[in-house]
């Protein structure tokens, strides 16, 4: 028996009043709930138990999970592949989209192909230079930006028509979403910029990790003002730091990643940082959970996916609430049958 928010491969749920996808992270956050995704990197394999290996570790902890397309301009499986075999078993998940790799022939034929496979979220990325990457000599694309990919997937869902103006024989039915930046300079254009994104058309937004508080709350209360947390969700990025080392790298070498000076200290004091950084990625959440206009947190544990479970559980957002995995309710069948 398939249950009525249990997906089958194949057969989407209906999709809702005032929904634009059949989707179930659509759902949990409309319906209000506090969400969390997270974020899957794809394997350098062609093997799709390797995917189902690293999807599994989320299981009953998760509302959607982003599988990354080239992060960092590193060639890993393709975001729309990864996707593909996660939508087999009936997950949630996020496909990226960067500007960088395809022009917009190929992006509007992905996103066909990811929404006749089941796909039903969709983040819009500029994407990182290939300078970034471990193969520098790639040659760069950028036909469109975030904001024009926004519009062009809108386009397509909302008008049925490439951007060419040729009519599609049926619409992708698609949730859309794209990334924000709080930490980085001029912070005053920032909530501007995600006004632009909103009226592209984006519907949720996953933000860079949120290490300084203070700006965070700073951004949010314009973005308040601004009326833009009322026109779209708004998921926070979070994620465990491994060491002050592993720390002061990431802020050194990676673009757009602000972490504050009492974040290192805290960590080089800890005599276990890697656990101090878990507890410090919770209480952020803790923290992130109260204010106004985050409906959710979006957790990035590069190399540390197992620990996102403890982190779920400790920060207590889910409030006892299981999001669906494959097995979920035949699990929970199970235990009431021995109860």
């Amino acid at each position: 028996m398939i249950l009525p928010d249990e997906p089958c491969p194949g057969e989407p749920l209906p999709i809702l009043p005032g929904h634009s996808s059949p989707g179930r992270f659509e759902r949990v956050l409309r319906s209000g709930t506090f969400a969390v995704t997270a974020e899957l990197a794809p394997p350098d394999s062609a093997n799709p138990n390797d995917v189902y290996a690293r999807a599994r570790v989320f299981d009953g902890y998760v509302d959607g999970i982003n599988a990354t397309d080239g992060s960092g301009a590193n060639c890993h499986m393709s975001s729309v592949g990864t996707c593909a075999l996660l939508t087999r078993i009936g997950y949630a998940p996020v496909m990226q989209i960067s500007c960088r790799d395809r022009n917009r022939i190929a992006i509007q034929g992905d996103v066909l192909g990811a929404a006749a496979m089941g796909v039903t979220n969709v983040l819009c990325l500029t994407g990182d230079g290939v300078q970034a990457g471990d193969q520098p000599e790639a040659k760069p694309v950028f036909d469109l930006d975030s904001i024009s990919l926004l519009e062009t997937v809108r386009t397509m869902r909302d008008q049925h028509r490439f951007l060419s103006g040729r009519k599609l024989t049926e619409a992708p039915k698609l949730f859309l979403g794209a990334a924000a930046n709080p930490f980085a300079p001029p912070y005053d254009y920032r909530p501007y910029r995600l006004a632009k994104k909103v009226a592209a058309g984006v519907q949720f937004i996953q933000t860079q990790y949120c290490f300084d508080l203070s700006r965070f709350r700073e951004f949010m209360a314009r973005v308040r003002d601004m009326g833009i947390s009322e026109r779209c969700f708004i998921m926070a990025g979070v994620g465990p730091l491994a060491s002050a080392r592993s720390a002061t790298w990431i802020r050194d070498n990676v673009p757009g990643i602000h972490i504050p000076d009492s974040v290192i200290k805290r960590l080089s004091r800890a005599e276990d940082p890697r656990k101090e950084g878990k507890q410090l990625c919770i209480e952020l959440i803790q923290e992130l959970r109260q204010i106004e206009g985050v409906s959710g947190v979006h957790v990035m544990a590069y190399r540390q996916e197992e620990a996102v479970a403890e982190i779920i559980d400790r920060s207590g957002v889910l409030e006892g609430r299981v999001p669906w995995y494959p097995g979920r309710d035949k699990a929970n069948r199970y235990r009431s049958a021995l109860s």
